[in-house]
Order: C-alpha cells, then sequence, then structure tokens
C-alpha cells in the first residue's frame, strides 16, 4: 500500500546512483515510489509539475493522447538544462511529436520495422558479430569492448539499413560518435553535428536521383516527404539507432560479467538470449527518463495533473517496481520480463525495438561463447559510467581474457 505524499512537498529529481552499485536507479527514487506513484516534483527552473515512479502509472501516462510529447510544451527536468523553453523538435524528430505529425511519420516507417523484416536481418547480424569476434581475438587479451565490438556492430547495422555507401561510413561513424561523446568540446561537437546533416543532405540527395534498396532509398522513392524531412528521419534513425544498442551491449556485458551465474547460464544455453534480452532491457533501463507534459487536467492515482503541467517518467523506477515484477533488483535471466518499459509503450514506443532485439541476441550470448573466460581487466568500481547523459551505460569497458582460451 502506498503512503501518501503531501502535494505541497514538491522534490527533487533524485539522479545521484550509489557508489558501487552501477546497474541501480538512484536509491531515492525506490524512496519515493514507496510513498506514492506520483508525486510532486520541483523543475529546475521553478516549474512545479510531477515525478511519476510506479509502473502503473507511468505506463497509464504514456498510453495517454492527453499528455504531449512536444519538447515546446514541457519543462527541462535535470540540472543544468537549458534556460527558458525548449525549440520545438527538429523536423522528422518523431519524440518531440504528437498526433497527427507522428502518426504520418510512423505509418511510413512502421511497414519497414516488422518483426519479420527484423528478423530477416538476423544472418546479416551474425555475419558482422562474428567478424568483430574474430578481430577481438585476433588482436589478443585486452581491450576496450564499446569501442571494438558493442559501437560498430550498430554503426554497421544502422548504416547498411539507411543505405550509407561502404565508403562514406567511417565519416558517417566518426560524425556521429563525435555527436554523442562527452570527451569533445562544444564546438567540435557543433562542427560534427553540422557535418553529419550535410552528409545526410549528400546522401538525401543521391538517393533521389537513384533510389536503392534500402530504407532512406525506399522513402525517396515513394513516401511524399520532402528533402528536409528525409534529411530528419535519417538523423533521428541514426541517434535513436546507434547510441542506445551500443550502450545496451556494453552495459549488458558488464552486468553479466558482474553476474558470473547469469553469464554462465547465457553461455550454456543460447537459446536463453531472447529472454535475457528482456530482462536486461527492464534490469538496466538505459534511456531511463522521459518527460510529457498535461494538455488538460487529468485525474490520476487520486492527484489532479492540471493542464501545463509536466510529468517526468521514471523508466528505471518503473521497471523495479516490485508491484510488477518480483524481487526487481535481482538479474534473473530466466524471468519473464515482457511488459517491460525498456522501450517505451504506447505511441512513442521505440520504433527500432525489433532490430535492437535483434542485435542484443546475436551479439551477447556470441561474446560469451566466443570467449569463455572474459571478464574485466579493472575493478568495476573504475569502469566509467554515463552518469551525466540521457542515455545511462559505459563510456568504455575495458576487458580480458585467456589468450588461446576458446570452447571446444
Amino acid at each position: 500500500m502506498h503512503r501518501e505524499h503531501t502535494p505541497a512537498e514538491p522534490v527533487d529529481l533524485p539522479t545521484r546512483r550509489a557508489a558501487g552499485c552501477p546497474f541501480d536507479p538512484p536509491a531515492g527514487l525506490a524512496e519515493l515510489r514507496q510513498r506514492s506513484p506520483l508525486v510532486r516534483m520541483a523543475y529546475p527552473d521553478g516549474h512545479v509539475g510531477w515525478l511519476a515512479t510506479g509502473y502503473s502509472t507511468v505506463r497509464a501516462i504514456l498510453a495517454d493522447p492527453r499528455f504531449s510529447s512536444r519538447y515546446e510544451l514541457i519543462h527541462y527536468p535535470f540540472p543544468g538544462g537549458p534556460e527558458g523553453p525548449l525549440p520545438p523538435a527538429p523536423v522528422g524528430d518523431m519524440t518531440g511529436m504528437d498526433a497527427p505529425e507522428h502518426t504520418r511519420f510512423r505509418r511510413l516507417l512502421m511497414g519497414r520495422f516488422t518483426v519479420r523484416r527484423m528478423r530477416q536481418l538476423t544472418e546479416r547480424v551474425t555475419e558482422i558479430t562474428a567478424e568483430h569476434l574474430e578481430a577481438l581475438e585476433r588482436r589478443g587479451p585486452g581491450a576496450d569492448l564499446v569501442e571494438v565490438f558493442a559501437r560498430p556492430i550498430p554503426a554497421v547495422m544502422i548504416c547498411e539499413l539507411l543505405g550509407v555507401p561502404y565508403a562514406d561510413r567511417a565519416r558517417f561513424a566518426d560524425h556521429a560518435h563525435t555527436t554523442m561523446s562527452m570527451d569533445v568540446t562544444p564546438e567540435e561537437r557543433y562542427a560534427a553535428l553540422t557535418g553529419l546533416v550535410a552528409y545526410m543532405e549528400e546522401l538525401v540527395a543521391a538517393k533521389r536521383a537513384e533510389p536503392t534498396d534500402d530504407l532512406l532509398g525506399d522513402l525517396a522513392r515513394d513516401s511524399g516527404l520532402t528533402d528536409e524531412e528525409l534529411v530528419g528521419i535519417g538523423g533521428f534513425l541514426l541517434a535513436a539507432g546507434l547510441d542506445t544498442t551500443a550502450n545496451m551491449i556494453a552495459h549488458g556485458t558488464f552486468a553479466l560479467l558482474s553476474n558470473p551465474s547469469q553469464a554462465e547460464a547465457l553461455r550454456a544455453d543460447p537459446d536463453l538470449a531472447p529472454q535475457a534480452v528482456e530482462e536486461l532491457m527492464r534490469y538496466l533501463t538505459v534511456a531511463p527518463t522521459g518527460i510529457k507534459s498535461a494538455l488538460e487536467d487529468v485525474e490520476l492515482d487520486g492527484r489532479l495533473i492540471r493542464a501545463g503541467e509536466s510529468v517526468t517518467l521514471s523508466f528505471e523506477a518503473a521497471n523495479r517496481d516490485p508491484e510488477r515484477f518480483r524481487d526487481p533488483d535481482v538479474l534473473d535471466l530466466h524471468r519473464a520480463a515482457a511488459g517491460h518499459l525498456g522501450f517505451g509503450h504506447g505511441i512513442h514506443q521505440c520504433l527500432g525495438q525489433q532490430l535492437a532485439r535483434v542485435q542484443l541476441t546475436v551479439a551477447l550470448p556470441a561474446l560469451l561463447g566466443r570467449f569463455p573466460t572474459l571478464r574485466l581487466a579493472v575493478p568495476a568500481d573504475e569502469v566509467p559510467l554515463r552518469t551525466n547523459m540521457n542515455v545511462y551505460g559505459v563510456h568504455r569497458l575495458p576487458v580480458t581474457w585467456d589468450d588461446g582460451n576458446r570452447p571446444a
């Protein structure tokens, strides 16, 4: 039974993770969820809105069209964010759209991201994974798994999906990596973003002139989208499909190596992979937070959310809600974790979730099977975490293994 929390006492959004707990949400989230799944929250700009931490509450808001995803209507929940109202979503950024604009874009893309079509890519994902495992073994023990495995696999897949020519992939990947890196200056990040947009404009022009058998080629041929919309969609799919999947591969490996019995269970039974991926998505929740704005007064959980008030959705707290998942703080690859919110819910549920599932289902058991002695090369508390980024995970994952130790 949740205890009531006085609406006149807005809380701050908990963001500090406990030392030595790289896979757990900030501890304050569980305490707030125990009080009530929906509490008043103070935003850095002075706005007083809400924080949703309960699974049922978060899921209900995600499915409710009375809540908007438009950036210009929401208040930013994290300190150090932009001053003043946020600008509207860039053209093609579906995350910041509502219906009917969102519906128009989503309908065009849904047929190109079906479960059947993504499963057809399994053979190609398997080939790419094998190529990177071979390269990893050739270089010998000791590597940053992010650089040599977790990031390259989704980078190759998104390039092939969009139709980026092989000769351009190094340039494309370099721009994409720089825009998401915390180790560069703002000027370097802006230059990379400008370069990425310029490249996407070149690519769209090429697809218009000679459509190819890939996603951008298909859209250029018969979608009715403008060049600006195609450029925006390309950038959106890049951002959505690269960073999150790369972090799930790396952070998922970190979690498995930190839970040897779970790693061994997956190594012993690769057919467990689809179920394991769902549990890792729930347990890690690398995209931990969402934001909505009420378009009208909404009564929920006995509280009245006024029109114009922002609601911060803690997916990581919802995915650890004991009212939905038994022993939620335990990583259990045999758990039936279906229904987790790691891919969101409702009309904005992750468009590329099936592609992400394919990559994770192939990459994780293949890595563990190829390197039975794979382990961290540094103490777990020395692995650098992405605590100040929208997508949580690791900046680097130093690993090693016993040279020549291959499965029989």
